[in-house]
């Protein structure tokens, strides 16, 4: 499907196509050997990028809770996110994806070893400010207290000098957190299912929204997600099924 002039207005307001990209979701995003972004999330917006037949630039940001407000804020036309109804408000959401675990992490003498034992007083859990988990776990969370590592990729970091009990976040980044760090395990099973989705400004209205929303299905569909998760090594995240008509 070819945009037409006002879906191409709504997504290029700068004269070209601004994405905002995370850093703080080794799923999606990273740098390569030279320095550059890459990852799912690069791919895709080079893809869409095409699809719009407009150039693209990179809007390169180290945590989920800025790429957030510069999608929102305007000054960035799409971005990638865990759907959240928070977010909701001033982003429309394609359906997810990519599916991504969220862990818990914990010392090797930790009493903790079920998802069940977390939310209890007394228990500090340390999540990326912003993220996905920050969000689910602020609503969920009755008992245990959180606290909040500046970026994701910090929160292991931010565990083990504060001396908290539990560190949540990407399965992913925990166990490659957990490696570097001996003494460190994962609790078994997953606390939340992340569906991560592509995101427009809410202002850009409707129809930018579901042209959006169809090239994630074509995406999808055609075997491109699964492509780009092989092509950059992603492992233990999986594609999310096709919207039903």
């Amino acid at each position: 499907m070819k945009p037409d002039a006002s879906i191409l207005s709504a997504f290029t307001p700068a004269g070209h196509l601004r994405a905002s990209i995370n850093l703080g979701n080794p799923i999606l995003a990273g740098r390569d050997g030279d320095g550059n972004p890459a990852g799912v999330s690069i791919d895709l917006a080079r893809a869409f990028a095409e699809r719009l037949g407009v150039s693209l630039e990179l809007v390169v940001l180290e945590s989920a809770g800025r790429s957030v407000e510069t999608v929102a804020g305007e000054k960035a036309d799409i971005g990638f996110f865990a759907i959240d109804p928070l977010r909701a408000a001033d982003i429309a959401f394609t359906d997810a994806y990519i599916h991504i675990e969220g862990a818990y992490l914990v010392r090797e003498a930790s009493p903790i070893h079920a998802l069940e034992q977390v939310d209890r007083p007394g228990i500090r859990v340390t999540v990326g400010k912003g993220s996905a988990y920050d969000l689910f776990l602020s609503r969920e969370i009755r008992q245990a207290e959180i606290t909040r590592a500046p970026t994701s990729p910090a929160v292991v970091e931010t565990f083990l000098r504060e001396n908290t009990e539990v560190a949540a976040g990407v399965r992913q980044q925990l166990e490659a957190d957990a490696s570097k760090h001996p003494g460190l395990r994962l609790i078994p099973g997953s606390f939340m299912t992340i569906r991560q989705a592509m995101g427009v400004p809410r202002s850009r209205g409707e129809q930018a929204a579901a042209f959006l929303s169809a090239f994630v299905e074509d995406m999808k569909r055609s075997g491109f997600i699964l492509d780009a998760m092989d092509r950059h090594g992603i492992e233990g995240a999986s594609v999310a099924p096709g919207r039903r008509a």
